[in-house]
């Protein structure tokens, strides 16, 4: 019997796209959908989440929008609500470590990725 082998990710597309925005936050919607591998209508949803959500604010520049990443709101889940979005992305998001924590080194340990309110 021939096993199918299915593809996850550790992390959601919401994450993704968050990433993509913490690394360039004038990018378009359909370089982001392209990036994370959805389309631009589920990334512009993924947006408007993420902005109900208080984790970023959208501003309109010219014809096209910049996104601010709110880096002290916590993550959603209850597993990960004592880790905050700035500490994500500065182990995740390229060349966006010191606007989001200015602590060294960054690595995966407990002190970085959860907040100081432990």
């Amino acid at each position: 019997m021939k096993e199918t082998t299915r593809t996850w990710n550790f992390l959601s597309n919401h994450a993704h796209t968050l990433i993509c925005l913490a690394e360039n936050p004038r990018a378009r919607m359909r370089d982001v959908a392209g990036r994370v591998g959805i389309t631009e209508r589920a990334a512009m949803r993924i947006v408007a989440h993420l902005e109900e959500a208080g984790i970023l604010t959208r501003h309109k520049e010219g014809r096209r929008n910049r996104y601010v990443i709110h880096p002290d709101q916590p993550l959603r889940h209850p597993m990960e609500s004592r880790c905050t979005v700035g500490s994500l992305l500065s182990l995740l998001a390229r060349n966006t470590k010191s606007e989001f924590d200015d602590r060294q080194p960054v690595s995966a340990s407990r002190s970085t990725l959860y907040s100081d309110e432990d």
